[in-house]
């Protein structure tokens, strides 16, 4: 199990790395979001993590390139940014979990052991869902963003909050409901209908 932690900075790169070590995965190390492009098409990790701050390549940037070379991998933003904005353009370029800082050790590695678990399960399951016409990442993506909320969605909060159509984000939301994965929820307002919302199982 292979995990490449994108970190210009060396003390914070040698903690995480200590994190990683300790709960038994490999480590690769790039110091530049250029080299952990050039490190994650070369080693193809399991999981990547990735520091929002760094100098040339930003984490936004590497993560944008990382997805155009890969389009499943697992990548944890790390930041002390906790705007939810910044959270949303994450979302959009591919990110699919987040590590506050300062780090803490349990945190980070139950955020990993997630990450690898739902990655394990769409890998499983991606013969199953290729003749469904359900494409692995983008059930992925969804997926991940609800693990990440505190409440249930509805289709429209999470279709603007990722770069999915509201249908897609309908048709995939239905699907996973048939296989017992997420849970609707009806939503009572002050008039009209019930709304849907959505979360995981």
């Amino acid at each position: 199990m292979m995990i490449l932690i994108v970190e210009d900075n060396p003390d914070i790169r040698f903690t995480i790395k200590e994190i990683c070590e300790f709960a038994d995965w490999k480590v690769a190390e790039a110091a530049t979001g250029k080299q952990g492009v050039e490190l994650s098409k070369k080693l193809n990790p399991e999981l990547i993590l990735v520091d929002y701050h760094m100098p040339d390549w930003d984490g936004l940037k590497t993560t944008k390139e990382i997805r155009k070379i890969n389009d499943s991998v697992p990548i944890i933003v790390l930041t002390v940014d906790e705007r939810q904005e910044i959270a949303d353009r994450f979302h959009q370029a591919g990110a699919t979990d987040f590590a506050l800082k300062p780090i803490k050790a349990p945190d980070l590695i139950s955020r990993i052991r997630l990450n690898l678990k739902i990655s394990k399960i769409t890998k499983e399951e991606n013969e199953v869902f290729v003749d469904k016409g359900i494409n692995t990442s983008t059930r992925q993506t969804i997926k991940s963003y609800l693990l990440q909320q505190n409440k249930p969605l509805s289709i429209t909060e999470i279709e603007q909050a990722l770069p999915i159509s509201y249908q897609t984000v309908h048709r995939y939301l239905n699907h996973m409901a048939e296989k017992g994965e997420v849970e609707v929820i009806s939503m009572y307002g002050t008039k009209g209908r019930p709304k849907n919302a959505y979360r995981v199982m």
